[in-house]
């Protein structure tokens, strides 16, 4: 009776992930178009922060039960799970154009970040001060994606003034509602995943690492699979991969650093030595990636895919 609830746990999971991944990038897709703001800001900063809330969801709450390593271990498996699994099936479907800003910019700081991250764990442990660093690190990546968009910024400040004196009608308040549902709808199918999932792999016997690095890594990453998904099937290729790049800045920078300013947390050695390492190789590797002819193809698409099952390979072999 238990496994049947949560059964139908993930199927009610799924159902709202892909409602809550269409309203989003449609409404954040036709914000941009109307404050003509470029889809790949928004795929770095709205879509991306939209879809790292299971992620966010999950890891406090992780924090306040005193289970750290299911914490890192989510996040650094969901962030081999985006670059793996989500670009890798995205551009096996559908070829993905790259914006120049996400081959000379973004990636080089998604890669930052995550050397950042290391000496900060290296101690097995993030605190509350660590944890201010890492939303700082956030606040500078946002304030850089905003600033770097030149006239666009000012735009965006005359849009959002003209919003609050509702000036501009009920078109983008709709659109704006339509994004709010969207996150609201990835937060609760990526929740609701998780926990269905969990339960199952504690049962079979898994350990809280690999039930992190693996079914609540994948799980909270569906918002951004699908998200992506989606996104190629509209032809908006700069939300697909800027999803991407921007889901792995903020759930390193956000997630980590949300959680640990909520509450000092532990990490296994395991996490550093192997997901960490894991998540630098691929992200290295991304960068040539999306360099060549400036799309990631299908066959670059199968060789991130083949990368991510061999890490899926380790963590069941080591562990």
């Amino acid at each position: 009776m238990v496994m049947a609830l949560h059964m139908l746990l993930l199927l009610g999971g799924f159902g709202a992930l892909y409602f809550g991944a269409e309203w989003l990038v449609r409404g954040s897709a036709r914000i941009a178009t109307n404050m003509g703001v470029s889809p790949v800001v928004v795929g770095l900063t709205l879509v991306s922060l939209g879809t790292s809330a299971p992620e966010l969801v999950v890891s406090i709450v992780a924090t306040l039960d005193g289970r750290g390593s299911l914490l890192a271990s989510n996040v650094l498996g969901s962030n081999l799970a985006n670059i793996g699994l989500i670009l890798g099936i995205t551009a096996v479907i559908s070829p993905l154009a790259v914006a120049n800003r996400v081959i000379s910019r973004e990636v080089p700081i998604m890669i930052v970040v995550t050397l950042a991250v290391f000496p900060l764990m290296l101690d097995l442990e993030l605190t509350r001060g660590e944890g201010v660093v890492l939303l700082g690190l956030l606040a500078v990546y946002v304030a850089f994606t905003f600033m770097s968009a030149d006239d666009e910024i000012q735009e965006i400040v005359d849009e959002v003034g003209e919003l609050a004196d509702a000036e501009e009608g009920p078109g983008n308040l709709r659109n704006l509602l339509l994004v709010a549902l969207g996150a609201g709808g990835l937060a609760a199918g990526g929740k609701a995943i998780v926990e269905g999932a969990t339960y199952v792999g504690l049962e079979f016997g898994l350990s809280e690492m690999v039930v992190g690095a693996t079914i609540v890594a994948i799980g909270t990453s569906l918002p951004e699979l699908v998200t992506s998904v989606v996104a190629a099937v509209r032809k908006e290729a700069d939300i697909a991969v800027g999803n991407v790049v921007g889901s792995n800045i903020f759930n390193l920078a956000a997630v980590l650093g949300g959680a640990a300013l909520v509450r000092g947390y532990r990490i296994d050695q395991g996490i550093l030595e192997q997901e960490w390492l894991m998540v630098l190789l691929l992200s290295v590797v991304m960068w040539p990636v999306v360099t060549t002819a400036r799309e990631v193809r299908r066959g670059e698409g199968v060789l991130l895919l083949v990368g991510y099952v061999v890490f899926l390979g380790i963590i069941a072999i080591e562990h």
